[in-house]
């Protein structure tokens, strides 16, 4: 499955997919890695696997619309099948959504609908529950609202401090999200070969 991976930040996520690959537990290749943010750290993760970058600034476009735009056009070039998000803090609008139906698929750190938005982790922290999570979902036009695919608990020990639940949710993060993708693309390369037939 080629993939492309958008990434706002460290990329700790877009390394454990590619290690991931690497170990044969996910039969994908990153062709592509889109970045909004020239200094992120991601991009020097991407340059040291040799996986091609398109890196924009949204605002050096007039609209959203020019910027995803561009971001298409590089998409349809490396001829990507499947958007994985990784920390892409942006919302996807109907340039991507449409062409790229249930093929956009975000990892994020809480049970949803619970605490949606970027601050997740330490609002379920600061919000004293007993436990929060990681949630992998299709993306639609809202803020962490399309459909739910994968749902796993992770306990918030009395024991912890922000930065130790912070750290066991990474944790979680890089083991499951390349396990569901593996399942999801099997699935499709499944459904394709049942619709050739």
């Amino acid at each position: 499955m080629k993939i492309a991976v958008f990434a706002s930040g460290t990329g700790s996520n877009f390394t454990a997919l590619v290690q991931a690959i690497k170990q044969g537990q996910l039969a994908a290749t990153i062709e592509l890695l889109v970045c909004d943010q020239p200094d992120a750290l991601v991009l020097k993760r991407a340059e040291a696997e040799r996986i091609p970058i398109v890196c924009l600034k949204p605002s050096d476009f007039a609209t959203k619309t020019a910027y995803e735009e561009q971001v298409k056009e590089a998409l349809i070039l490396h001829e990507i099948e499947f958007i994985v998000l990784a920390g892409y803090m942006r919302l996807i609008g109907p340039t991507l959504l449409e062409p790229y139906k249930n093929r956009i698929i975000n990892i994020h750190p809480s049970l949803l609908p619970a605490f949606p938005g970027r601050t997740s982790i330490a609002d379920a922290f600061d919000a004293g529950v007993s436990e929060s999570g990681i949630t992998i979902h299709y993306i639609d036009e809202g803020i962490d609202t399309g459909p739910i695919i994968y749902q796993k608990a992770v306990p918030i020990l009395k024991t912890d401090t922000f930065a130790t639940f912070t750290k066991r949710m990474h944790a979680v993060e890089h083991t499951i999200y390349p396990m569901v993708l593996e399942k999801i693309f099997q699935e499709g390369a499944s459904n394709e070969k049942k619709s050739l037939n």
